[in-house]
């Protein structure tokens, strides 16, 4: 099992009408690994919104003829989904449209609320009739609600803000303006930046601002709203500094890209640092160090690095396989067909085998069992994130405590069952030292939530409400 991350947002604004369409499409190609599951764009075209969603990969979904369907617009929105709550079907599909008396809008988000159940049951209650299954509906009528009473769509988001508790990086269109929130622990990365013509353009990592051409400017900061329109860029403060920054470690451990830079932390050095905390805090006598692709990479060469334990590519990746990847027999070893390992950099060696995390354990199983195939002498496995202990509830696909492999045994005990000669984690003390500060979210980790835990803890609250 791999864990996964909600979402990847892109908002662009052009001074004048331009293929916004192919922008988003290279953006969003840029943050694929953020979601696999489905995708969206949004053009507005004067005013009159056109919009393509649907199930599956950023390539499979706009084709060609579909990107040249689009009319040239000002400004376009567009969303790239792994969904940690409702299912994987069109309906939940983002951008989300909304058509009201004051106008239209489409919202992308990033992110899961914690008091999501106890917003969409009062507005149920109200007469609200729910399309999808996902919190994004939610947040979508809440500003809606306000904006019926709000002089301005920027207005009205910050009024929904003082509703919603929990991890947002949103995109808002509107028929005349482009806005993006994040909410004020900053628990999902958000950031803008502008090309050499003037266009605007926001993303979830700053890798989607390179591919498209733009410079970045700088992350939005937690509890900002910022309002991008013909007259310029606003920035609204009046949620900043209401909580303390709980930015999620994990992005830089796993979620991110390593090329992104996510509030002035490279990603790539923060992996680097946690194999070299590894590398101190569970030093061992090997041959060479390898790391699970893509995100065990850069910890390995962390490790060797503090270790002077040669670095070697030990385990090939198939970068043609993805999420959407159906075993025809479900006999084979997917881990086989989506990993493989070089016999001659491993065989009759002392290898360290750098991962970014276990879940449940079958998957760090199968890949120590790669290893010794391939001839391995010893694997000594490396985990660049201290044991998960507890579920998330911001928009990280942690699954429940019962389902948690550290839960259950000991640190000795979980090596045995993956087959590893040793097996360490990085402390949860090291972990202020992969981003020199103390500003993070480790709930996960810990168990100390920055917000109260919701009421309904199931990952598929929604749906399952529906089918009792």
């Amino acid at each position: 099992m791999s864990i996964h991350e909600e979402c990847g947002v892109f908002g662009v604004m052009a001074g004048q009408p331009e293929d916004v369409a192919g922008i988003v499409y290279s953006g969003l190609y840029a943050l694929q690994h953020r979601g696999q599951e489905s995708c969206g764009i949004v053009v507005n075209d004067d005013g009159v919104f056109v919009s393509h969603k649907d199930t599956g990969l950023v390539g499979e979904i706009f084709s060609s003829s579909i990107l040249h369907s689009f009319p040239k617009g000002t400004m376009a929105v567009g969303h790239t989904r792994y969904g940690t709550t409702g299912g994987t079907n069109r309906n939940n599909c983002q951008p989300i449209e909304v058509n009201h008396q004051k106008g239209h809008m489409a919202l992308a988000h990033n992110g899961n609320l914690s008091n999501a159940a106890e917003l969409r049951s009062a507005l149920e209650m109200n007469g609200a009739i729910f399309h999808t299954t996902s919190d994004t509906e939610t947040i979508a009528y809440i500003v809606t609600q306000e904006r019926l009473n709000a002089p301005s769509i920027e207005e009205a988001l910050s009024r929904a803000m003082n509703r919603l508790d929990g991890a947002y990086s949103l995109v808002l269109m509107s028929p005349q303006k482009l806005i993006c929130a994040r909410d004020p622990h900053g628990f999902r990365p958000l950031c803008y930046g502008q090309a050499q013509d003037g266009t605007w353009i926001i993303a979830s990592e700053s890798c989607a601002l390179h591919a498209v051409g733009a410079s970045m400017i700088r992350d939005v900061e937690p509890g900002e709203i910022l309002i991008f329109s013909k007259s310029g860029v606003q920035s609204r403060r009046e949620h900043c500094g209401k909580e303390q920054p709980r930015h999620c470690i994990f992005e830089y451990i796993y979620f991110a890209r390593p090329d992104s830079v996510l509030d002035g932390i490279s990603v790539h050095i923060a992996r680097i640092h946690a194999g070299e905390c590894l590398a101190k805090s569970h030093p061992v006598e090997a041959d060479i160090v390898i790391g699970v692709p893509d995100s065990g990479l850069d910890a390995a060469l962390g490790f060797s690095r503090a270790s002077g334990i040669p670095y070697g590519i030990g385990l090939i990746k198939n970068k043609y396989i993805g999420r959407t990847f159906i075993a025809p027999d479900h006999r084979l070893d997917q881990v086989k067909i989506k990993l493989s390992a070089i016999g001659d950099v491993v065989r009759k060696k002392r290898v360290v085998l750098i991962d970014d995390s276990i879940v449940r354990g079958t998957t760090s199983g199968r890949i120590v069992e790669l290893l010794r195939e391939a001839g391995a002498k010893e694997i000594h496995m490396r985990i660049s994130s201290p044991p998960f202990l507890h579920p998330c509830y911001y928009g990280t696909d942690i699954d429940s405590r019962e389902h948690l492999i550290a839960c259950r045994h000991t640190v000795d005990e979980i090596a045995g069952i993956i087959g590893a000669d040793t097996l360490g984690y990085l402390p949860v003390e090291e972990l202020c030292a992969l981003v020199g500060k103390n500003v993070y979210c480790h709930a996960c980790f810990t168990g100390k939530y920055p917000t109260a835990i919701p009421a309904d803890t199931r990952k598929d609250r929604f749906e399952r409400r529906l089918s009792e």
